[in-house]
């Protein structure tokens, strides 16, 4: 679902790749170099690869930016990328450079690994519950930093959010999203997650009902609570009643997001507490696996975690 796994020559060894690139969301070239990193690693750590092999790059470098400016930011975010790869245990061997309109970052990663070392995203059960590693909200608070300098859109949202709040939610939301998911594919192996997937571009509720089509007993994923980063929520309600952005109804775009995992209630607990001592970051219990249909749905009573 979110890798392609392939068989290899070596019987019970899997190929295992992903790819995935997409235009800056930041100011800082090199703090979207790490982005970018962590938003390609992030499919293999959803599949269980607690080391990834290799890294190829996907380059677009702008020819809209005056010249000496392309230099520094293309040089920035290449810098990020490869400094957030040697974070990661993994290296950039090759890829792909071209010139675009936009800048554009990415790249494809690989690794080889046992297949019983594979967490595949389809053994859920009834009375396991759902753990997420991130807070929702990052489009929303990124949006809300360019907004700042845009009267039209800033208008419209500043009786319920100031600019103090919009600088500490787009703060947040860097980090979250430069963030590895790396230590929570290790923590998945020791404390028994039974499926995954990462939370991106479908929001928290598209990748949920891909997890439960994904399972082989007939459940739903039921989402009772939505952590969110401080001041977005309040935001989204007032853009097209929620219309735009769909936070509140869990369909909010996300980049980078955080790993989506179902486990027994006692290893989420424990998983919950180690993420916290190794990172200084919280993860979320967020709903509940119960008896149904292959889908997953917000509860009625949904509650809005601000963080």
């Amino acid at each position: 679902m979110d890798c392609s796994i392939l068989d290899t020559s070596i019987p019970g060894v899997v190929m295992v790749s992903t790819t995935d690139f997409f235009y800056p969301l930041v100011d800082d070239p090199y703090t979207q170099g790490q982005i970018a990193c962590a938003n390609v690693l992030s499919d293999m750590y959803a599949v269980g690869a607690r080391k990834v092999d290799n890294m190829l790059m996907i380059l677009a470098s702008s020819t809209q930016i005056p010249a000496s400016y392309r230099t520094i930011v293309t040089v920035e975010m290449v810098r990020g990328f490869n400094d957030w790869c040697k974070k990661a245990g993994t290296k950039v061997t090759g890829g792909q450079s071209v010139m675009n309109p936009w800048p554009i970052l990415g790249g494809v990663a690989q690794s080889v690994m046992l297949a019983t070392d594979v967490i595949t995203p389809e053994n859920a059960r009834a009375g396991d519950v759902m753990v997420l590693t991130k807070p929702l909200g990052t489009q929303l608070a990124v949006n809300l930093h360019q907004w700042l300098d845009q009267p039209k859109w800033w208008d419209q949202v500043k009786h319920v959010i100031d600019a103090e709040t919009v600088i500490r939610a787009y703060n947040v939301a860097s980090a979250s999203m430069k963030r590895l998911n790396m230590v929570g594919a290790q923590l998945m192996h020791k404390h028994n997650a039974r499926a995954a997937t990462d939370v991106t571009g479908f929001g928290i509720l598209g990748h949920a009902n891909n997890l439960a089509q994904a399972q082989k007993a007939k459940l739903t994923l039921r989402i009772d609570s939505l952590p969110v980063i401080k001041g977005t929520i309040a935001v989204d309600r007032v853009l097209k009643g929620g219309a735009l952005f769909n936070l509140a109804t869990g369909y909010s775009a996300e980049t980078s997001g955080g790993l989506l995992m179902c486990m027994a209630p006692a290893d989420a607990d424990a998983f919950c507490r180690a993420i916290h001592a190794e990172e200084g970051w919280k993860a979320f219990v967020v709903g509940q696996v119960i008896e149904g249909d292959n889908t997953a749905c917000l509860s009625d009573t949904v509650e809005f975690i601000e963080v």
